[in-house]
């Protein structure tokens, strides 16, 4: 359970237990910790800034829990399906613990399966995937450094400074599944590149960019977009430098992440021309949102309920501060002309 990570270039070492406290008799590992942490923390910037997207934080409790369970399923169900070996039995194929969930697989899982969950309970769609987006970024650059206390998702040989070497890397470099470009050589007692954080980094540096440009945002939908593009492009080169990457075909060293990376680099590109000229101009407006109370209520009611002259919506441009006050101001007004109309009613 215990590895001497070294860094030869840069003269550290670090003596890393792979477990990071017991509860009981169970063995809480520190690849779960720091998923958990990247998913607490995702969960705190979406609820802090879900108003500013035009959606209520309540309404989205439903969605992130059905979004988070089905999307770790599709994720250990994507690294199942395309992993190189053979699993001996179902609880093998369940285990997550030592590692196993390819984040392609999470992600599509997520973004479909939460989506669904927004149909069903009213949430607008595509603000929520934007929230999804940044939320996926804190995650991912969390997450990841639970590859590096499981000594995992490394890469190919590097003279750089900052090349890892342990005796897990060494391991599994000696083994039969180990994935590289044709015609590179792999030495197990050189270091190696440290994927792992490229990618974390490579997740924060695409937070803070794209943190800084929702008040900019064209659309709905845009920051989903830019997400797509970001990442695709970021795992494209660093799947290259993996040596456990999951193959399509093998016999042409076709990696899977790479091919959905390319796809999604692609296609985000050709839907933000797209739709940053259609709305060239425009400011997104975003609805107020309705809490699920009011909500409830409306649904109750023999038709809909109009607000003529009133502010309900704003810039997306707008202040964090400005959306708090408007939507609660909004929320009383819905609430008190609901009573009435149901005092008239009667």
């Amino acid at each position: 359970m215990t590895n001497l990570v070294q860094f030869p270039g840069l003269g550290l070492e670090f003596e890393l237990n792979r477990v990071a406290f017991h509860i009981g008799g169970i063995s809480i590992y520190w690849y779960g910790v720091c998923i958990a942490v990247g998913l607490c923390l995702a969960l705190i910037f979406a609820f802090r800034h879900s108003i500013e997207f035009g959606v209520d934080p309540d309404s989205m409790v439903d969605v992130i829990l059905i979004g988070v369970v089905l999307g770790i399923i599709s994720a250990r169900a994507y690294y199942v399906a395309m992993a190189p070996f053979k699993y001996e039995s179902i609880w093998d194929m369940i285990a997550i613990r030592d590692g196993g969930l390819a984040i392609y697989g999470g992600i599509i899982g997520g973004f479909l399966f939460g989506g669904l969950a927004c149909k069903w309970r009213g949430v607008p769609v595509l603000p929520m995937f934007d929230l999804t987006a940044m939320g996926f970024l804190i995650g991912q650059c969390c997450g990841r450094w639970g590859n590096f206390f499981n000594q995992e998702a490394f890469g190919c040989n590097t003279t750089l400074p900052w090349g890892m070497y342990s005796e897990a890397t060494r391991t599994y470099l000696m083994g039969s599944t180990v994935t590289a470009q044709s015609g590179m050589v792999i030495d197990p007692n050189l270091p190696v590149h440290p994927t792992f954080l490229y990618e974390s980094l490579w997740c924060l540096a695409g937070f803070i960019m794209l943190f800084r440009y929702i008040k900019k945002r064209k659309f709905n939908g845009d920051i989903a977009l830019r997400y797509m593009v970001w990442y695709g492009a970021g795992r494209f080169w660093i799947e290259a430098l993996r040596t456990d990457s999951l193959m399509l075909v093998p016999s042409i060293g076709l990696r899977v992440s790479q091919l959905v990376a390319g796809i999604a680099v692609v296609a985000g590109i050709a839907a933000e021309i797209y739709f940053t000229r259609k709305y060239k101009g425009k400011p997104l407006m975003v609805p107020l949102a309705l809490n699920p109370e009011n909500r409830a209520a409306m649904k109750k009611l023999d038709g809909p309920l109009s607000f003529a002259g009133a502010d309900t919506q704003l810039t997306a441009s707008s202040p964090r501060q400005l959306f708090v006050e408007r939507t609660e101001s909004y929320n009383a007004r819905v609430k008190q002309r609901i009573e009435e109309t149901g005092r008239t009613e009667k």
